[in-house]
């Protein structure tokens, strides 16, 4: 059974910092890009980062881009991201994703996680 655990979210101020981490289990970890996607509070669901299988390759949202660090390390089956000078507006709940795929995440994922709440106050 595929897992993705996402941890690591809380309540930050603005401009502050936080690592989301998600830890995947029941799969070849390996044969997975993963992504980061977030839902905010009436909002659709967006696409935030993706990293290729190896971890040689990331993209990123324009809204996000510069701020944060999406990586992985397949020894611990684990996906990180790196949130840094937060904005209330980032405010959202932060899901893991992943997809058997040789590039990057570009459609909908196949695989989620439940999700962890990231709460950016003004």
């Amino acid at each position: 059974q595929v897992q993705l655990v996402e941890s690591g979210g809380g309540l930050v101020q603005a401009g502050g910092s936080l690592r989301l981490s998600c830890a995947a289990s029941g799969l070849t970890f390996t044969l997975y890009a993963m992504g980061w996607f977030r839902q905010a509070p009436g909002k659709e669901r967006e696409f935030v980062a993706t990293i290729n299988r190896s971890g040689g390759s990331t993209n990123y949202a324009d809204s996000v881009k510069g701020r944060f660090t999406i990586s992985r390390d397949n020894a611990k089956n684990t996906v990180y991201l790196q949130m840094s000078s937060l904005k209330p507006e980032d405010t959202a709940v932060y899901y893991c994703t992943a997809s058997q795929t040789t590039g990057l995440i570009t459609n909908t994922p196949s695989t989620w996680g439940r999700g962890t709440q990231v709460t950016v106050s003004s």
